[in-house]
Protein backbone atom coordinates (compact mmCIF):
# COMPACT_ATOMS: atom_id res chain seq x y z
CA UNK A 1 0.00 0.00 0.00
CA UNK A 2 0.75 3.68 0.00
CA UNK A 3 0.78 5.56 2.59
CA UNK A 4 0.85 9.62 2.93
CA UNK A 5 3.30 10.30 5.98
CA UNK A 6 2.77 14.31 5.66
CA UNK A 7 -0.04 16.57 5.95
CA UNK A 8 -1.11 20.55 5.45
CA UNK A 9 -4.54 21.78 6.23
CA UNK A 10 -6.93 24.69 8.10
CA UNK A 11 -10.44 24.83 8.37
CA UNK A 12 -13.15 25.85 5.80
CA UNK A 13 -14.93 28.09 8.60
CA UNK A 14 -12.10 30.67 7.49
CA UNK A 15 -13.95 31.87 4.39
CA UNK A 16 -15.90 33.81 7.41
CA UNK A 17 -13.66 36.21 7.39
CA UNK A 18 -14.94 37.44 4.15
CA UNK A 19 -18.60 37.63 5.82
CA UNK A 20 -18.12 41.48 6.67
CA UNK A 21 -20.89 40.97 9.77
CA UNK A 22 -19.14 38.00 11.32
CA UNK A 23 -17.49 39.27 14.73
CA UNK A 24 -14.44 36.46 14.37
CA UNK A 25 -11.46 36.69 11.90
CA UNK A 26 -9.30 33.84 12.28
CA UNK A 27 -6.42 32.18 10.69
CA UNK A 28 -5.50 28.64 11.09
CA UNK A 29 -2.77 26.19 9.72
CA UNK A 30 -2.35 22.69 10.86
CA UNK A 31 0.91 20.58 10.03
CA UNK A 32 0.21 16.21 10.54
CA UNK A 33 2.63 13.82 10.62
CA UNK A 34 0.79 10.46 10.48
CA UNK A 35 3.51 7.74 11.93
CA UNK A 36 1.08 4.92 11.64
CA UNK A 37 -1.58 3.87 9.33
CA UNK A 38 -3.65 4.98 12.62
CA UNK A 39 -1.83 7.50 14.49
CA UNK A 40 -1.02 11.04 13.84
CA UNK A 41 0.20 13.82 15.56
CA UNK A 42 -0.96 17.47 14.84
CA UNK A 43 0.64 20.66 15.32
CA UNK A 44 -1.55 23.71 14.59
CA UNK A 45 -0.79 27.52 15.02
CA UNK A 46 -4.04 29.68 15.24
CA UNK A 47 -5.07 33.33 15.54
CA UNK A 48 -8.30 34.61 15.98
CA UNK A 49 -9.70 38.01 17.55
CA UNK A 50 -13.25 37.88 18.92
CA UNK A 51 -15.85 40.00 20.41
CA UNK A 52 -18.45 37.54 22.20
CA UNK A 53 -17.81 35.00 25.08
CA UNK A 54 -17.01 31.54 23.34
CA UNK A 55 -19.46 29.89 25.38
CA UNK A 56 -21.94 32.07 23.95
CA UNK A 57 -21.98 31.05 20.38
CA UNK A 58 -22.49 34.45 19.21
CA UNK A 59 -26.03 34.87 20.28
CA UNK A 60 -26.47 38.42 20.44
CA UNK A 61 -25.19 41.44 19.95
CA UNK A 62 -26.34 42.28 23.73
CA UNK A 63 -23.31 39.71 24.66
CA UNK A 64 -20.31 41.41 23.02
CA UNK A 65 -17.38 42.50 25.05
CA UNK A 66 -16.38 46.74 25.50
CA UNK A 67 -13.27 45.40 22.84
CA UNK A 68 -12.11 42.45 21.88
CA UNK A 69 -9.59 39.41 22.28
CA UNK A 70 -6.74 38.16 20.18
CA UNK A 71 -5.98 34.86 20.85
CA UNK A 72 -2.94 32.93 19.54
CA UNK A 73 -1.33 29.19 20.00
CA UNK A 74 0.57 26.69 18.67
CA UNK A 75 -1.07 23.64 20.07
CA UNK A 76 -0.78 20.03 19.81
CA UNK A 77 -3.19 17.13 19.17
CA UNK A 78 -3.47 13.38 18.24
CA UNK A 79 -5.92 12.03 15.36
CA UNK A 80 -7.02 8.53 15.93
CA UNK A 81 -8.63 6.48 12.96
CA UNK A 82 -10.54 4.25 14.30
CA UNK A 83 -12.26 2.49 11.50
CA UNK A 84 -11.72 3.23 7.69
CA UNK A 85 -11.82 7.09 7.87
CA UNK A 86 -13.70 7.33 10.65
CA UNK A 87 -11.48 9.68 13.08
CA UNK A 88 -11.08 10.65 16.27
CA UNK A 89 -8.62 14.17 17.56
CA UNK A 90 -7.76 15.18 20.98
CA UNK A 91 -5.53 18.33 21.03
CA UNK A 92 -4.78 20.92 23.72
CA UNK A 93 -4.01 24.82 22.91
CA UNK A 94 -2.14 26.68 25.23
CA UNK A 95 -3.58 30.58 24.06
CA UNK A 96 -2.01 33.78 24.78
CA UNK A 97 -4.66 36.59 25.07
CA UNK A 98 -4.49 39.66 24.38
CA UNK A 99 -7.33 42.19 25.50
CA UNK A 100 -8.15 45.55 23.58
CA UNK A 101 -10.73 47.96 24.69
CA UNK A 102 -13.18 49.29 21.80
CA UNK A 103 -10.19 51.94 20.28
CA UNK A 104 -8.53 48.42 19.77
CA UNK A 105 -5.66 49.46 22.09
CA UNK A 106 -4.28 46.66 24.23
CA UNK A 107 -5.46 46.72 27.91
CA UNK A 108 -3.79 43.28 29.48
CA UNK A 109 -2.82 39.88 28.55
CA UNK A 110 -3.65 36.65 29.66
CA UNK A 111 -3.84 33.19 29.46
CA UNK A 112 -6.36 30.57 28.35
CA UNK A 113 -6.18 26.57 28.08
CA UNK A 114 -8.40 25.36 25.37
CA UNK A 115 -8.93 21.47 24.94
CA UNK A 116 -10.74 20.27 22.20
CA UNK A 117 -11.81 16.63 21.20
CA UNK A 118 -13.76 15.57 17.85
CA UNK A 119 -14.76 12.88 16.15
CA UNK A 120 -15.35 12.84 12.48
CA UNK A 121 -15.14 11.35 8.90
CA UNK A 122 -12.37 12.16 6.00
CA UNK A 123 -13.30 12.14 2.40
CA UNK A 124 -10.23 11.43 0.41
CA UNK A 125 -9.87 13.08 -3.15
CA UNK A 126 -7.49 12.73 -5.89
CA UNK A 127 -5.71 10.03 -5.36
CA UNK A 128 -6.07 10.51 -1.48
CA UNK A 129 -3.86 13.66 -1.64
CA UNK A 130 -6.57 16.18 -0.96
CA UNK A 131 -9.13 15.49 1.86
CA UNK A 132 -12.56 17.14 4.07
CA UNK A 133 -12.77 16.12 7.39
CA UNK A 134 -16.29 16.60 8.68
CA UNK A 135 -16.26 16.57 12.48
CA UNK A 136 -18.00 17.64 15.48
CA UNK A 137 -16.07 17.97 18.47
CA UNK A 138 -16.74 19.17 22.45
CA UNK A 139 -14.33 22.39 23.47
CA UNK A 140 -13.67 22.97 27.39
CA UNK A 141 -11.52 25.62 28.41
CA UNK A 142 -10.68 25.38 32.30
CA UNK A 143 -8.01 27.73 32.56
CA UNK A 144 -8.66 31.44 31.94
CA UNK A 145 -6.33 34.29 33.40
CA UNK A 146 -6.46 37.83 34.00
CA UNK A 147 -9.72 39.26 32.60
CA UNK A 148 -9.98 42.39 32.04
CA UNK A 149 -12.98 43.53 34.97
CA UNK A 150 -14.91 44.89 31.98
CA UNK A 151 -15.06 41.57 30.04
CA UNK A 152 -15.33 38.94 32.95
CA UNK A 153 -18.87 40.46 34.02
CA UNK A 154 -19.76 39.38 30.46
CA UNK A 155 -17.53 36.22 30.58
CA UNK A 156 -18.93 34.99 34.27
CA UNK A 157 -22.47 34.64 32.19
CA UNK A 158 -21.60 31.88 30.10
CA UNK A 159 -19.94 28.25 30.54
CA UNK A 160 -16.57 27.46 29.96
CA UNK A 161 -17.36 24.51 27.87
CA UNK A 162 -19.30 24.07 23.86
CA UNK A 163 -20.93 20.58 23.75
CA UNK A 164 -21.80 20.70 20.07
CA UNK A 165 -19.02 22.25 17.83
CA UNK A 166 -19.08 21.80 14.17
CA UNK A 167 -15.57 21.97 12.07
CA UNK A 168 -14.96 21.54 8.36
CA UNK A 169 -10.82 20.92 8.15
CA UNK A 170 -9.44 20.60 4.73
CA UNK A 171 -5.69 19.59 3.50
CA UNK A 172 -3.81 18.03 1.41
CA UNK A 173 -1.25 15.31 2.12
CA UNK A 174 2.09 14.67 0.17
CA UNK A 175 5.33 12.55 0.70
CA UNK A 176 4.38 8.57 -0.04
CA UNK A 177 6.04 6.08 1.52
CA UNK A 178 5.29 2.89 -0.19
CA UNK A 179 5.26 -0.40 2.46
CA UNK A 180 5.50 -4.05 0.95
CA UNK A 181 4.52 -5.51 4.17
CA UNK A 182 1.03 -5.70 4.18
CA UNK A 183 0.79 -5.00 7.50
Amino acid sequence: YTHLKHSLGSSLFLLGNIIPEDDVYAFQLDYSYRFTQKDALIIEGITWRYYRPLGSNGNSSKEKYPGNIRSSAIGVGYQRFLWKNLHSVLQVNPYLMQYSDEDDKLIQTGFRLYLHTRIGYRFEFFNKRWYLEPSVGINYWPVSTNFPTSFKVIEDDYTNYNLFDPNLQFGFSFWQVLDKSNK
